[in-house]
């Protein structure tokens, strides 16, 4: 992932979601409005979300320590499921709870073009933000689809700005509807829906997005097109005739840990295997370039013993 690519997009996400989350409180404060009171909450989680992120991100750059030999890249995967939880339960289930307070207890909306003056203004706001959230999606996108991008990325920034915003553009369009119907009827229980439905849809998107970031964090191995790259790369057709076998890690989102065993040929001296190794290491490097922790074993090649 771009790094600066995926700031730009938490930082636009960020800004819309401050912005929104006043606006959506001042609108429930003249209006009383719960699908207000949720979708304000929900910005100021989001906010939060996304502070979350800015925050890994910067952990994630310290350098390696002793006690931390392969760095801290993994910061980033640790405040994403942060960023998981949050959703759920500030969100989600505070979304959940004003809706079923809201449906046994409906009060009728005041001033109702406070509420659908701000979601409108909401919507106009999000979109802006879910606008630079793809466009810098698709410059490492490639020909993925959304879901396959979602499911496959490495950097969580990205993924999880489109989820929330995405998210959040659907539960504007839910607060809108139970907020109209609710004025439209003269049944305050229409809003309480609203709610309820904001609710259901931040606790799925945080369950995705918390399932996802699990995968990273137990550790992913290479895509499969960088594993065929670093396969050819580490054979030369001279002292290094195949891979034995391989395991690939990502220790960050762009730090990728390499372990192979190589065939070489028994005739072959020390210090042609060691300059081969060595070749073969610039050679991955080259093809992968987040490949930066390598180590490549010698072996004799055994039918028997290449699993």
């Amino acid at each position: 992932m771009s790094a600066s690519g995926g700031t730009r997009a938490i930082v636009a996400a960020l800004a819309a979601n401050l912005a929104i989350a006043v606006a959506k409180f001042v609108a429930f404060l003249f209006s009383g409005s719960s699908s207000m009171l949720a979708e304000s909450v929900h910005s100021l989680a989001d906010s939060g979300n996304q502070g979350l992120l800015l925050l890994g991100g910067k952990k994630a750059q310290r350098e390696a320590t002793p006690q931390h030999p392969f760095g801290y890249g993994r910061e980033r995967y640790i405040y994403a499921f942060l960023v998981s939880i949050v959703l759920f339960t500030v969100g989600g289930m505070f979304a959940i709870y004003e809706g079923y307070e809201k449906i046994h207890d409906p009060h009728e909306i005041t001033n109702w073009y406070w509420p659908v003056g701000v979601l409108l203004f909401a919507i106009i706001a999000e979109s802006f933000s879910f606008r630079t959230a793809i466009k810098e999606s698709n410059q490492i996108r490639g020909q993925q689809t959304w879901t396959q991008f979602v499911r496959r990325a490495k950097a969580p920034e990205l993924p999880v700005v489109l989820l929330e915003d995405l998210g959040a553009l659907v539960g504007l369009v839910l607060a809108l509807g139970g907020v109209g119907l609710a004025l439209l009827t003269g049944d305050g229980i229409w809003d309480g829906i609203g709610t309820l439905c904001i609710g259901v849809l931040l606790i799925a998107i945080a369950i995705v997005l918390a399932a996802e970031t699990k995968s990273l964090l137990l550790g992913e191995a290479a895509g499969i097109e960088d594993v065929e790259k670093i396969k050819a790369a580490v054979v030369d057709g001279d002292v290094v005739t195949r891979v034995i076998h391989m395991r690939t890690l990502h220790l960050g989102p762009e730090e990728l840990l390499v372990a192979a065993k190589i065939a070489v040929e028994g005739n072959d001296t020390a210090t042609e295997v060691a300059d081969a190794i060595n070749a073969a290491e610039a050679r991955i490097r080259e093809a992968v370039p987040i490949a930066r922790v390598i180590y490549l074993e010698p072996d004799i090649y055994r039918p028997e013993a290449a699993k």
